[in-house]
């Protein structure tokens, strides 16, 4: 059977290349039928804002990679409830559906995969 792995984004989408590699891992390890699951948090919940213009800041947009997921089987993205909050976020301002959870949500949600990547 083959590992899950869950990937930790934890970086803005703008911030550097973090946040684009986190969804490249994600959408490759889908392509191979590796269970994947990603996890946004701290400025990593940007990532899902709806509405972004990053053609401001000259990069391209990660909302086509977002939307592509489901189609390569990452079919959980999790998001911490808590980093939402502390940037003025709610669920319903999200682009891509995504379960929110608690700190205890998290604590249980980590043990579950096998292999856990942060970026």
């Amino acid at each position: 059977m083959a590992k899950s792995m869950l990937i930790i984004s934890r970086q803005a989408p703008w911030a550097g290349p973090a946040a684009r590699e986190a969804l490249d891992i994600a959408l490759a390890g889908g392509a191979y039928d590796l269970p994947v699951s990603m996890l946004f948090l701290d400025d990593g919940v940007y990532q899902l804002a709806d509405a972004q213009a990053p053609d401001t800041v000259q990069q391209k947009n990660l909302a086509a990679n977002l939307q592509a997921l489901p189609l390569f089987g990452v079919d959980e993205l999790f998001v911490c409830a808590a980093s939402l909050a502390r940037r003025g976020l709610s669920h319903a301002a999200l682009a891509v559906a995504a379960q929110t959870q608690t700190d205890e949500q998290l604590r249980e949600l980590l043990p579950r995969f096998d292999l856990v990547v942060t970026l």
